[in-house]
Protein backbone atom coordinates (compact mmCIF):
# COMPACT_ATOMS: atom_id res chain seq x y z
CA UNK A 1 0.00 0.00 0.00
CA UNK A 2 1.33 3.42 -0.96
CA UNK A 3 1.78 5.85 1.90
CA UNK A 4 -0.40 8.95 1.86
CA UNK A 5 1.82 11.97 1.09
CA UNK A 6 1.92 14.83 3.55
CA UNK A 7 0.40 18.20 2.69
CA UNK A 8 3.60 19.81 1.37
CA UNK A 9 4.48 16.80 -0.77
CA UNK A 10 0.97 16.65 -2.20
CA UNK A 11 1.13 20.37 -2.99
CA UNK A 12 4.46 19.92 -4.78
CA UNK A 13 3.05 17.04 -6.85
CA UNK A 14 0.01 19.11 -7.78
CA UNK A 15 2.21 22.01 -8.88
CA UNK A 16 4.30 19.60 -10.99
CA UNK A 17 1.19 18.26 -12.72
CA UNK A 18 -0.02 21.78 -13.47
CA UNK A 19 3.34 22.57 -15.07
CA UNK A 20 2.88 19.49 -17.30
CA UNK A 21 -0.48 20.84 -18.46
CA UNK A 22 -2.80 18.76 -16.27
CA UNK A 23 -5.15 21.59 -15.46
CA UNK A 24 -8.46 19.69 -15.32
CA UNK A 25 -9.72 17.16 -12.78
CA UNK A 26 -10.95 13.88 -14.34
CA UNK A 27 -12.14 10.57 -12.96
CA UNK A 28 -10.13 7.35 -13.08
CA UNK A 29 -12.71 5.66 -15.37
CA UNK A 30 -14.43 7.13 -18.45
CA UNK A 31 -18.10 8.14 -18.26
CA UNK A 32 -20.49 6.99 -20.99
CA UNK A 33 -22.57 10.08 -21.57
CA UNK A 34 -25.12 8.02 -23.64
CA UNK A 35 -26.05 6.05 -20.51
CA UNK A 36 -26.90 9.18 -18.56
CA UNK A 37 -30.57 10.22 -18.11
CA UNK A 38 -31.88 12.42 -20.90
CA UNK A 39 -32.76 15.22 -18.52
CA UNK A 40 -31.55 15.80 -15.03
CA UNK A 41 -34.19 16.71 -12.49
CA UNK A 42 -34.69 20.43 -12.31
CA UNK A 43 -33.39 22.13 -9.24
CA UNK A 44 -35.59 24.37 -7.16
CA UNK A 45 -34.52 27.76 -8.45
CA UNK A 46 -36.92 29.71 -6.32
CA UNK A 47 -35.01 32.46 -4.56
CA UNK A 48 -35.07 32.34 -0.78
CA UNK A 49 -36.99 34.99 1.05
CA UNK A 50 -34.93 37.71 2.77
CA UNK A 51 -35.44 36.02 6.14
CA UNK A 52 -34.03 32.77 4.69
CA UNK A 53 -30.94 34.32 3.10
CA UNK A 54 -27.78 33.77 5.17
CA UNK A 55 -25.93 36.87 6.28
CA UNK A 56 -22.30 36.56 5.18
CA UNK A 57 -19.79 39.12 6.37
CA UNK A 58 -16.76 39.17 4.11
CA UNK A 59 -13.46 40.21 5.67
CA UNK A 60 -13.11 43.03 3.16
CA UNK A 61 -16.51 44.38 4.25
CA UNK A 62 -15.33 44.80 7.85
CA UNK A 63 -13.81 48.15 8.79
CA UNK A 64 -11.11 47.17 11.28
CA UNK A 65 -10.67 50.73 12.50
CA UNK A 66 -14.37 51.09 13.29
CA UNK A 67 -14.33 47.77 15.11
CA UNK A 68 -11.25 48.86 17.07
CA UNK A 69 -12.96 52.09 18.13
CA UNK A 70 -15.97 50.16 19.39
CA UNK A 71 -13.83 47.66 21.29
CA UNK A 72 -11.63 50.36 22.82
CA UNK A 73 -14.57 52.58 23.84
CA UNK A 74 -16.25 49.67 25.61
CA UNK A 75 -13.22 49.05 27.84
CA UNK A 76 -13.81 50.62 31.25
CA UNK A 77 -10.49 49.62 32.82
CA UNK A 78 -6.95 48.82 31.79
CA UNK A 79 -7.62 45.13 32.40
CA UNK A 80 -10.67 45.26 30.13
CA UNK A 81 -8.67 47.14 27.50
CA UNK A 82 -5.92 44.51 27.52
CA UNK A 83 -8.53 41.78 27.10
CA UNK A 84 -10.21 43.67 24.25
CA UNK A 85 -6.89 44.08 22.45
CA UNK A 86 -6.01 40.41 22.82
CA UNK A 87 -9.43 39.42 21.50
CA UNK A 88 -9.26 41.83 18.53
CA UNK A 89 -9.19 39.52 15.49
CA UNK A 90 -8.23 41.88 12.67
CA UNK A 91 -4.50 42.50 13.27
CA UNK A 92 -2.47 39.75 11.62
CA UNK A 93 0.63 40.58 13.68
CA UNK A 94 -0.69 38.58 16.63
CA UNK A 95 -0.51 35.38 14.57
CA UNK A 96 3.26 35.59 14.30
CA UNK A 97 4.08 37.04 17.72
CA UNK A 98 5.05 34.97 20.74
CA UNK A 99 3.53 37.26 23.34
CA UNK A 100 1.09 40.12 23.75
CA UNK A 101 2.98 43.17 25.06
CA UNK A 102 0.62 45.54 26.87
CA UNK A 103 2.50 47.71 29.39
CA UNK A 104 4.95 47.80 32.28
CA UNK A 105 5.36 49.97 35.36
CA UNK A 106 2.81 51.69 37.57
CA UNK A 107 -0.38 52.64 35.74
CA UNK A 108 -0.92 55.58 38.12
CA UNK A 109 2.45 57.12 37.20
CA UNK A 110 2.63 60.79 36.31
CA UNK A 111 4.71 59.99 33.21
CA UNK A 112 3.65 57.58 30.46
CA UNK A 113 6.11 56.53 27.74
CA UNK A 114 4.70 55.47 24.36
CA UNK A 115 7.20 53.56 22.25
CA UNK A 116 6.92 52.04 18.80
CA UNK A 117 6.55 48.24 18.80
CA UNK A 118 7.99 45.24 20.64
CA UNK A 119 11.32 43.85 19.49
CA UNK A 120 12.70 40.35 19.89
CA UNK A 121 13.40 40.58 23.63
CA UNK A 122 10.06 42.26 24.32
CA UNK A 123 8.23 39.59 22.33
CA UNK A 124 9.94 36.86 24.36
CA UNK A 125 9.31 38.42 27.78
CA UNK A 126 5.93 40.04 27.07
CA UNK A 127 7.08 43.44 28.40
CA UNK A 128 7.97 46.68 26.59
CA UNK A 129 11.52 48.04 26.52
CA UNK A 130 13.47 45.15 28.06
CA UNK A 131 16.31 44.79 25.51
CA UNK A 132 19.36 47.01 25.19
CA UNK A 133 17.19 49.99 24.26
CA UNK A 134 15.02 49.33 27.30
CA UNK A 135 18.02 49.21 29.60
CA UNK A 136 19.14 52.58 28.26
CA UNK A 137 15.63 53.96 28.73
CA UNK A 138 15.70 52.87 32.38
CA UNK A 139 19.02 54.63 32.94
CA UNK A 140 17.77 57.78 31.22
CA UNK A 141 14.71 58.16 33.41
CA UNK A 142 16.53 57.02 36.53
CA UNK A 143 18.72 60.11 36.01
CA UNK A 144 15.68 62.31 36.66
CA UNK A 145 14.31 60.20 39.50
CA UNK A 146 11.74 58.08 37.63
CA UNK A 147 11.55 54.29 37.52
CA UNK A 148 9.18 51.62 36.28
CA UNK A 149 9.83 49.75 39.55
CA UNK A 150 8.70 52.67 41.75
CA UNK A 151 5.54 52.13 43.78
CA UNK A 152 4.89 55.83 44.41
CA UNK A 153 3.12 57.55 41.50
CA UNK A 154 5.29 60.67 41.69
CA UNK A 155 8.43 58.61 41.10
CA UNK A 156 6.95 56.02 38.77
CA UNK A 157 7.06 55.40 35.04
CA UNK A 158 4.41 53.67 32.93
CA UNK A 159 5.47 52.26 29.56
CA UNK A 160 3.57 51.00 26.53
CA UNK A 161 3.86 50.89 22.72
CA UNK A 162 1.85 51.86 19.65
CA UNK A 163 1.64 48.15 18.75
CA UNK A 164 1.27 45.30 21.25
CA UNK A 165 2.70 42.66 18.89
CA UNK A 166 6.11 42.42 17.26
CA UNK A 167 6.18 43.04 13.49
CA UNK A 168 8.16 40.42 11.53
CA UNK A 169 11.90 41.18 11.35
CA UNK A 170 11.24 44.30 13.46
CA UNK A 171 9.93 46.16 10.41
CA UNK A 172 8.05 49.42 10.82
CA UNK A 173 4.29 49.07 11.38
CA UNK A 174 2.19 49.45 8.25
CA UNK A 175 -0.31 52.34 8.06
CA UNK A 176 -3.16 49.81 8.33
CA UNK A 177 -1.70 48.22 11.47
CA UNK A 178 -1.21 51.58 13.12
CA UNK A 179 -4.68 52.81 12.20
CA UNK A 180 -6.42 49.80 13.78
CA UNK A 181 -4.31 49.92 16.96
CA UNK A 182 -4.45 53.68 17.58
CA UNK A 183 -7.97 53.63 19.11
CA UNK A 184 -6.62 51.24 21.75
CA UNK A 185 -3.56 53.43 22.38
CA UNK A 186 -5.69 56.54 22.82
CA UNK A 187 -8.03 54.71 25.16
CA UNK A 188 -4.98 53.44 27.06
CA UNK A 189 -3.87 57.03 27.59
CA UNK A 190 -7.37 58.06 28.73
CA UNK A 191 -7.54 55.26 31.29
CA UNK A 192 -4.01 55.73 32.63
CA UNK A 193 -4.49 59.55 32.67
CA UNK A 194 -0.83 60.58 32.96
CA UNK A 195 0.25 64.20 33.42
CA UNK A 196 3.03 63.91 30.85
CA UNK A 197 3.43 61.76 27.76
CA UNK A 198 6.79 60.87 26.26
CA UNK A 199 6.66 59.91 22.57
CA UNK A 200 9.67 57.74 21.84
CA UNK A 201 10.64 57.85 18.17
CA UNK A 202 9.04 58.59 14.82
CA UNK A 203 6.41 55.85 14.93
CA UNK A 204 4.78 57.08 18.13
CA UNK A 205 4.94 60.69 16.89
CA UNK A 206 3.35 59.68 13.62
CA UNK A 207 0.60 57.82 15.43
CA UNK A 208 -0.29 60.41 18.07
CA UNK A 209 0.75 63.65 16.39
CA UNK A 210 0.22 62.72 12.75
CA UNK A 211 3.78 63.87 11.99
CA UNK A 212 7.24 62.45 11.55
CA UNK A 213 10.64 64.09 11.77
CA UNK A 214 11.80 63.39 15.29
CA UNK A 215 14.88 65.60 14.86
CA UNK A 216 12.61 68.62 14.39
CA UNK A 217 9.93 67.53 16.87
CA UNK A 218 12.12 66.59 19.84
CA UNK A 219 12.57 69.16 22.54
CA UNK A 220 9.27 70.90 21.78
CA UNK A 221 6.18 70.27 23.87
CA UNK A 222 3.15 69.02 21.95
CA UNK A 223 -0.48 68.45 22.87
CA UNK A 224 -2.00 64.96 22.76
CA UNK A 225 -5.62 64.79 23.92
CA UNK A 226 -5.12 67.75 26.25
CA UNK A 227 -1.91 66.35 27.77
CA UNK A 228 1.64 67.65 27.50
CA UNK A 229 3.70 65.38 25.25
CA UNK A 230 7.46 65.47 24.71
CA UNK A 231 8.83 63.78 21.58
CA UNK A 232 12.24 62.18 22.15
CA UNK A 233 14.80 60.15 20.26
CA UNK A 234 14.16 56.44 20.65
CA UNK A 235 16.79 54.73 22.85
CA UNK A 236 17.62 52.39 19.96
CA UNK A 237 18.54 55.46 17.90
CA UNK A 238 20.70 56.76 20.74
CA UNK A 239 22.58 53.45 20.87
CA UNK A 240 23.44 53.90 17.20
CA UNK A 241 24.12 57.63 17.55
CA UNK A 242 25.51 58.25 21.05
CA UNK A 243 26.42 61.82 20.15
CA UNK A 244 22.68 62.61 20.29
CA UNK A 245 22.44 61.71 23.97
CA UNK A 246 23.10 65.36 24.78
CA UNK A 247 19.78 66.32 23.16
CA UNK A 248 18.03 63.46 24.98
CA UNK A 249 19.40 64.73 28.30
CA UNK A 250 18.04 68.21 27.53
CA UNK A 251 14.62 66.68 26.86
CA UNK A 252 14.72 64.77 30.13
CA UNK A 253 15.47 67.98 31.99
CA UNK A 254 12.46 69.59 30.29
CA UNK A 255 10.29 66.73 31.54
CA UNK A 256 11.68 67.05 35.07
CA UNK A 257 10.98 70.79 35.07
CA UNK A 258 7.43 70.28 33.79
CA UNK A 259 6.72 67.81 36.59
CA UNK A 260 8.02 70.24 39.21
CA UNK A 261 5.87 73.07 37.85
Amino acid sequence: MNAIPDFDSALDMLAWQVELGADEAIEEEPVNRYDLPEAAPKANLKAPTPSQQPVIHKEEDIDAVVEARKAAASAGSLEALASAMQAFPHCELQRGAQNFVFADGLAAARVMVVGEAPGRDEDIQGKPFVGRAGQLLDRMFDAIGLSRQAEDAKDALYITNILPWRPPQNRDPSPEEMAMMLPFVKRHIELAAPEVLVLMGNISCHGLLGRRGITRLRGHWQDVAGRSAMPMFHPAYLLRNPVMKREAWADLLEIKARLKS
